[in-house]
């Protein structure tokens, strides 16, 4: 199973990495991807956006290699997103590569409008990436089509190996649990990432300067696993009129 988390900034995964960090221990693909590196938080102060961008690189390549994943950055812009449909493209691009069967992001009504840009670019991409001569658009044109290389002694197939291949397969789509979602939520066990989490949301604290401690993350998963039945839980909503059939009520 592959996994892509599409957030907006660095540090918006916490709702989700003990979910993340179960999935890759599993041994399933799981990528982070960010669509902005949140350089507008005041902790940059007026830092050149090199230097931005290699902080946020670091943070990265931190919490990816805490749980197992790989990571993207995009530079969309902090707290300039507009649910484009340029936007959209370069996510459905990089869906068309990783070739994900689910995916995690923010809810639909955020106040953060970067919250519910992602949202929305994460589920347009969808569509996006089904369309051959869309995500192989050149300057806003469709690329030509694939040269017939079938007399060439190169790859066999014949296809023009610059192009993207679209990705059909059904995609779950999770979002952050939100009261007013009209979607079925879902919880998932994460007692045994828990430790995991926990130090990825010490790692953000140490940088932003939280009041929000280590404990009260903990203690926020428990109480969601008193829900659940389980020792500590995240939740979320799947984009869906209803879950899949189950073969016994639990």
């Amino acid at each position: 199973m592959r996994i892509m988390a599409v957030f907006a900034h660095p540090d918006d995964e916490i709702g989700c990495i003990g979910t993340l960090a179960r999935h890759a221990a599993r041994g399933d693909e799981v990528m982070l991807v960010w669509t902005t590196l949140g350089e507008l938080a005041s902790q940059f102060g007026d830092a050149p956006h090199e230097e931005v961008t290699r902080v946020r690189r670091e943070h990265g390549a931190w919490v990816a290699q805490k749980i197992g994943a790989q990571h993207h950055f995009f530079d969309m812009g902090d707290s300039r997103m507009t649910g484009s449909r340029a936007e959209a493209l370069l996510l459905a691009r990089l869906y068309a590569r990783f070739r994900p069967n689910a995916i995690l992001t923010w809810s639909d009504d955020h106040p953060h409008p970067d919250h519910r840009m992602t949202a929305k670019i994460a589920f347009d991409a969808l569509t996006l990436a089904r369309i051959p001569k869309i995500i192989n658009e050149a300057g806003g044109v469709a690329m030509p089509p694939a040269p017939d290389l079938s007399g060439d002694a190169a790859p066999e197939s014949g296809e023009d190996l610059r192009r993207l291949d679209a990705w059909r397969e059904p995609v779950r789509f999770y979002q952050y649990y939100a009261p007013a979602s009209p979607y079925p939520e879902v919880f998932v066990n994460v007692t045994d990432t828990l430790d995991v989490g926990a130090e990825v949301m010490a790692y953000y604290q140490a940088f932003y300067g939280w009041q929000w401690t280590p404990e009260q993350y903990r203690a926020a998963r428990t109480d969601l696993g008193r829900v659940a039945g389980v020792g500590a839980a995240e939740r979320f909503t799947l984009r869906a009129s209803h879950l899949r059939a189950r073969d016994y009520l639990d």
